[in-house]
């Protein structure tokens, strides 16, 4: 068909599928099959539903857009650059390349109007489920009758990988349970992954039934060519609110190039010149040339006009309602700036040891959420049905549901959606810190979201609690001693292990002022309150605790320890002063925070001249040397835990005072002076069952 021939519509959708294919052959990298596929589905979306503004990406109320499939980036990129947003005809050329704007799969806060970071199939899928619990949350919040400043749409594409990816499963279940009517998903049915075709994989699940047992509303469009069909099934899928709705769409991978469509080479790899210029013969565009924009097709689907109009609209009401409702509308620019309201820190609790002794960190945490909650309105979350375990909820918040917009989400048991749906409150903006919490042996269910949390720098919380082999009888499935580490090791993911009640305080005070994500990690048993006073240095991540007695020259040792071994380090300490040994304890609840200060901090805390380091941790110790340097050691664990009681599992696998001072005394050339182990671990305390887990 000639070009000339063609209706401005169908002209347009051709033209998405040109720049797709244009911009994956020049990179000779990259997936146009679906690109191609699914640019009418795009198209409709972007032109005829989305309230969008492309001249500002980051309107509170406009509809989100979320490419789940982020292998099918250039579909999202071509629809950016043709509807008017910042992404200019160069930016596509460069697909793919170091420094573009561009990249393999769409980033959050990289490329103007990308909402969230996808590939890692299934996550977007999620995050769209957590923005509409946001949209949910925050029209809950602040929308009066004939006054409504939070009322938009979250649209996604997802596609087969996506739909056997176990966190969408997880993520739709609860997307039904709470009927986030604003919902509105068109999963491609292309009926192709990189493997082959699904038949060797995904054809004897019936998807329609599965989001309709799931409490979806379910639609079918058979052909993904037909605008007027998709128009209307997204126009039904729109107007549903009590469901969230999933639009079934069947399409051809890589349609029209004659010889790739429904084909699994065109799923992830440049289609050639010689298809390229085939495909582009069949929708009649001109051969050599590349990344053509036929005329009229800038101006048919350009957005900035239209969405300037709906954002000035949007502003009208807004200022109405703010003229009405003054302090709503204050407390509206706090939330969105992602700041609590003033005076939170002269709030959070000081913790007498005089007065409790000891007490679990994961205790402690909870009486710091209840002296903050009221100067953080729009933070919410919960837990993976574990809130009676990891103490994680706003009291007297109510809870979230299909008809109550409460600040506690019973997520269930559901670790990987739990996460990902936590990074789409977030990323929706207006919902200061939201967190996810569980047991930390689960963090590795929710690794891709917490990895993707710290790749997109966003300000979650992620609350993990039993800590340690110090649990007890639920034995080495249940008892972490990697998971330090594993959680250390991701960039930009700031890790905070608190010694006690007072320096739990502090983590949540460095978690509401941190700029990225935040992991705490908190004890199940009790461990002892120490001085309010030192615990402030935790906020600059590493601290002495305990130094020389009476100014007493420099200490010949130093041992560092974070969390509950902070009280077996303070107990060794006192060992080695029987023995004449002078030592100071460190206490390091973040190596981040921490490594974040500035040299001559760092040197007070940990002089180089002391070489006799020792560091205490109930976990693996790798890593610690860039701390305990050459002449150091680690008390640590390097083997899994055991059932038993927790005192007793300590005990057998060293993270005793005694062990810790040996060490010491050994680095010190005074093996002889190695102290006898004692029954019992005075620094620890178990919970009785009935107060946790068990």
């Amino acid at each position: 068909m000639e070009l000339s021939t063609k209706n401005i519509e169908a002209l347009s959708v051709d033209t998405i599928r040109v720049l797709a294919m244009d911009a994956v052959q020049k990179a000779n990298s990259g997936h146009p099959g679906t690109p191609m596929a699914l640019a009418p589905v795009a198209y409709t979306i972007f032109t005829k539903f989305l309230r969008h503004n492309p001249e500002n990406p980051l309107w509170p109320d406009r509809d989100r857009f979320v490419l789940s499939a982020g292998h099918a980036s250039m579909l999202l990129y071509a629809m950016l650059h043709l509807t008017g947003y910042d992404l200019a005809i160069e930016d596509l050329k460069n697909f793919r390349q170091w420094g573009s704007r561009t990249p393999g799969h769409p980033e959050h806060s990289h490329t103007p109007g990308v909402e969230t970071t996808t590939g890692p199939l299934g996550q977007g899928f999620a995050n769209g489920i957590g923005m509409a619990i946001a949209e949910r949350f925050l029209a809950g919040r602040y929308n009066r009758i004939g006054h409504e400043v939070m009322d938009h749409h979250v649209y996604a594409i997802c596609s087969d990988g996506d739909l056997m990816e176990g966190v969408s499963h997880e993520a739709a279940s609860i997307a039904g349970q709470l009927g986030l009517g604003k919902l509105v998903y068109v999963y491609d049915d292309n009926r192709i992954t990189i493997d082959g075709p699904t038949a060797v994989s995904f054809d004897a699940e019936d998807k329609a039934r599965r989001f309709e047992a799931y409490g979806w509303h379910v639609q079918r469009v058979e052909d993904s060519e037909d605008l007027e069909a998709l128009e209307e099934a997204l126009t039904r899928a729109r107007d549903e609110e009590e469901r969230p709705s999933l639009v079934i769409v069947r399409s051809h991978i890589a349609y029209p190039a004659p010889h790739a469509v429904d084909t699994a080479a065109a799923h992830g790899a440049a289609l050639g010149e010689d298809e390229v210029r085939a495909a582009k013969e069949a929708m009649g565009f001109d051969l050599d040339e590349h990344f053509a924009v036929p005329d009229g097709v800038y101006e048919h689907m350009d957005c900035r006009a239209g969405g300037r109009e709906l954002e000035e609209e949007w502003k009208g009401r807004f200022d109405a309602w703010g003229g009405e409702f003054p302090p709503l509308a204050e407390e509206w620019d706090r939330a969105w700036s992602g700041e609590p309201e003033p005076g939170y820190e002269e709030a959070l609790p000081v913790f007498d040891p005089v007065e409790t002794e000891k007490l679990a960190t994961r205790k402690a945490g909870a009486a710091v959420m209840d002296a903050f909650k009221g100067y953080v309105p729009t933070m919410v979350g919960g837990a993976a049905d574990l809130v009676q375990s990891t103490s994680t909820s706003f009291k007297g918040g109510g809870l979230f549901s299909a008809t109550h917009t409460g600040r506690n989400i019973a997520f269930g048991v559901r670790e990987h959606g739990m996460g990902s749906a936590v990074n789409g409150i977030c990323l929706h903006g207006g919902m200061v810190r939201p967190y996810g919490s569980t047991f930390l042996i689960f963090s590795d269910y929710m690794r891709p979201a917490i990895r993707l949390s710290a790749l997109m720098d966003i300000p979650v919380a992620w609350v993990f609690t039993h800590d340690s082999v110090a649990l007890g009888e639920d034995g080495p499935t249940h008892q972490p001693v990697e998971h330090y580490m594993a959680l250390r090791a991701i960039p930009n993911l700031t890790v905070i292990r608190p010694a006690d009640a007072n320096e739990t305080s502090m983590a949540w005070r460095s978690t509401l002022e941190a700029e990225g994500p935040v992991a705490i990690l908190l004890t199940r048993q009790n461990v002892p309150v120490l001085d309010s006073e030192a615990a402030e240095g935790a906020l600059r991540g590493a601290y002495v605790l305990a130094d020389v007695d009476d100014g007493g020259g420099e200490p010949e040792a130093i041992l560092i320890a974070t969390g509950s071994e902070v009280a077996v380090a303070l107990e060794a300490r006192e060992l080695l002063a029987e023995q004449d040994v002078a030592a100071r304890v460190v206490s390091m609840p973040s190596w981040e925070i921490f490594d974040a200060q500035d040299e001559e901090y760092r040197n007070s805390v940990l002089p180089s001249e002391i070489e006799v380091r020792v560091s205490v941790e109930a976990g693996v110790t790798m890593g610690w040397q860039k701390y305990v340097g050459f002449r150091g050691a680690s008390v640590g664990i390097e083997r899994f835990g055991a059932s038993a009681p927790g005192e007793t599992v300590l005990e057998e696998l060293g993270i005793t005072p005694e062990n810790v001072a040996n060490t010491a005394l050994g680095l010190l050339g005074r093996a002889e002076q190695q102290v006898e182990e004692t029954p019992g671990t005075p620094a620890f305390e178990e919970t009785h069952p009935a107060e946790g887990h068990s």
